[in-house]
């Protein structure tokens, strides 16, 4: 099976957002002082990572060359969340508000990808469980959120 270039396009779409949402919470992580707050963005950028090996390593097992250049939308969300983190001098709150817009709009690119039908079982389950880990991920800086106001 190859995928169309449709398909191609919103995965390499996908890939290249979870590449600058995994140098957004590496951003994120240097700009805290709090230890739990940069284990917590640590942790999000290395499932970000994972993410974007496991699109990769999909993109190129359907016969399709994956994207290495970040999208300028997901360009201009990383140098919001550093001129953010600039002029607010570490302020962790208004860095979680941003990392939480962040995954609420990944969130919803999941939800619009996968309202297509021309899907592997194989993208299909991989993107699914990628969208619960957003959610999830949704959850805990909503809780941390709430920590820190």
């Amino acid at each position: 099976m190859k995928y169309s270039e449709k398909i191609s396009n919103k995965l390499n779409e996908l890939l290249e957002k979870n590449y600058d949402a995994e140098k957004g919470y590496l951003n994120a992580a240097s700009n805290v002082e709090s230890k739990k707050l940069k284990i917590f963005f640590k942790k999000r950028a290395s499932e970000r990572s994972e993410f974007a090996k496991n699109l990769r390593t999909e993109i190129l097992s359907y016969g399709q060359i994956p994207e290495d250049n970040g999208p300028f939308k997901g360009t201009m969300h990383r140098n919001w969340m550093s001129l953010k983190s600039m002029f607010n001098s570490n302020d962790e709150e208004a860095i979680l508000e941003e990392a939480l817009r962040g995954e609420e709009a990944s969130y919803d690119e999941y939800c619009e990808i996968l309202k297509e039908d021309d899907f592997a079982p194989s993208t299909r389950k991989m993107l699914e469980m990628q969208k619960q880990t957003i959610q999830s991920a949704i959850n805990s800086l909503k809780y941390q959120e709430k920590l820190v106001s």
